[in-house]
């Protein structure tokens, strides 16, 4: 296959693909055109003004994907797209780009990424090696690294950016080993808070409490030392295959849907929940566990 060198040897490659209805998506463009002229909130709405709410509809869209909603994710797609398409009328406003413009970038990245498509390459490239070669600085290898990620997300992908330079581990066995070490320097820089804490209470004549600290209240260590924990255990969770935003979304869910199911047990026997102690609810938990 001839490699192609221009946006309409592109569109020749893949319009083939196009279906009927596709030409819906240039409405969006046409709706928001139209709602700028007419609405006096949309007219005033700007790029910076418009991105918490692109960013609640990306949240919201991969809401209704891992619920596996596909009525909901049409919905929450159309309110992702309206945003999309409200900075893409923005950018034609002040004549920064167009919607072709947009496209053909998109088509042209794509054409670069896949040379085993549209070239004569037999396989995929390095993905690393090639988004690093697109970068605006090719020395910095987190250019262009989201500071908008959340944080388990940001990890992983300056992890990978590390990885793709050569600076990783050579199997899970590695980044494993890490996690027990910051989990023992954890514990260590724990105890001196505790240890610290009894003191001043000593000190002070107010009697000692075996309850944990609120959070924001550890010392700078201890919070340097979770820190480094969560990195590790990112890492072997990269290692393992598992992303750990969603693996940690999974486990949150996981949690909270065993705590309810715990509370409707408890109180099906009339147990009152809430003043239990660990050991009663601890084994409710264990049977809730054990029917799952």
């Amino acid at each position: 296959m001839p490699e192609p060198t221009a946006a309409a040897d592109l569109e020749r490659f893949h319009a083939d693909d196009a279906r009927e209805g596709d030409d819906a998506l240039a409405r969006a463009l046409a709706l928001v055109r139209f709602l700028r002229v007419r609405c006096p909130w949309d007219a005033k709405q700007t790029p910076q003004t418009l991105r918490p709410y692109l960013l609640e509809e990306a949240h919201e869209v991969a809401d209704a994907i891992r619920a596996g909603d596909d009525r909901d994710l049409s919905g929450e797609l159309g309110d992702l797209l309206l945003n999309v398409a409200f900075q893409i009328v923005l950018a034609e406003e002040r004549g920064a780009f167009a919607a072709a413009d947009v496209v053909e970038a998109l088509e042209a990245k794509m054409e670069a990424r896949h040379p085993h498509v549209y070239g004569d390459a037999d396989a995929p490239p390095d993905w690393e090696s090639l988004k690093a070669a697109e970068r605006e600085s090719p020395d910095d290898p987190f250019d262009g690294v989201s500071a908008g990620l959340d944080p388990l997300s940001r990890a992983a992908r300056v992890q990978e950016r590390m990885a793709g330079f050569g600076f990783d581990w050579a199997d899970l066995a590695g980044p494993m080993e890490k996690v027990r070490e910051e989990t023992a320097e954890l514990e260590h820089a724990a105890a001196e808070d505790a240890e610290d804490a009894e003191n001043a209470a000593g000190a002070s004549g107010s009697p000692g409490s075996a309850a944990p600290p609120r959070i924001g209240e550890a010392s700078p260590e201890v919070v340097e030392e979770v820190g480094d924990l969560l990195f590790a255990v990112v890492n072997a969770s990269r290692w393992a295959g598992a992303h750990p935003a969603n693996a940690l979304l999974g486990a949150v869910e996981k949690f909270e849907r065993r705590c309810r199911r715990m509370i409707e047990l408890a109180e099906s026997r009339g147990l009152e929940w809430k003043g239990a102690d660990l050991a009663t609810l601890d084994a409710v938990w264990e049977e809730v566990k054990a029917d799952e």
